[in-house]
């Protein structure tokens, strides 16, 4: 039987890697990459259009306001939350959640980037480790939910695979408002396909 909170891991690619989310370590930078400043030669940005808007939570008003909301991650009894790094530089986050070990399923979301992410290959190389590594532990479906009126991550889920299921109307509250859902799946006996073709373009 799989445990209810997915076990810690580090996932390695050719450009990204993937590790568990360490609190004292990573929080600072986590807050520094994605509050609108400048970084890794990207322009300074707004946060909230950019990374927040769609998300549950942010943008922080500082960073002890990201240690609350990433702590409470953490302590999530069904949530594994894995910072996304090429080689020295923190990218971002992407989360295992609403794991349910019995019905072998399991999701990944909380994924976010700093925009100096973008081009770089580091969402489509974590996404495709994740999944893999979800399907070797035996999972049958890997989901992906998102506002459905976040076109963006609408888009990168059918880039990655995913197939679309439908649109769940009122599904949640978040920030006050109600949020339809989109949502998207790859099964066991799809993903065989789904990485040939993904690493067969990578060595292209």
């Amino acid at each position: 039987m799989l445990p209810l909170k997915p076990a810690p891991i580090v996932l390695t690619g050719r450009v990204v890697e993937l590790r568990p989310l360490d609190l004292d370590a990573d929080v600072a930078r986590l807050y520094e990459i994605s509050n609108g400043s400048a970084q890794l030669g990207a322009p300074a940005y707004d946060p909230e259009p950019v990374i927040w808007r769609y998300m549950g939570a942010g943008p922080f008003e500082d960073e002890a306001a990201m240690r609350g909301f990433l702590t409470g991650l953490n302590h999530t009894p069904n949530l594994l939350p894995l910072c996304v790094w090429r080689g020295t530089d923190l990218l971002g986050i992407q989360t295992l959640m609403s794991n349910s070990p019995g019905d072998l399923k399991i999701e990944l979301g909380h994924i976010w980037y700093t925009p100096a992410a973008q081009g770089t290959g580091a969402l489509a190389e974590a996404t495709y480790l994740m999944l893999g590594h979800a399907f070797d532990l035996g999972y049958q479906r890997v989901e992906w939910k998102c506002n459905a009126l976040n076109e963006r991550s609408r888009r990168v889920a059918l880039r990655m695979g995913f197939q679309f299921e439908g649109i769940q109307e009122a599904h949640v509250i978040l920030k006050n408002r109600r949020r339809d859902t989109a949502w998207f799946r790859i099964l066991a006996e799809e993903w065989p396909a789904l990485r040939e073709k993904f690493y067969a373009a990578e060595q292209r």
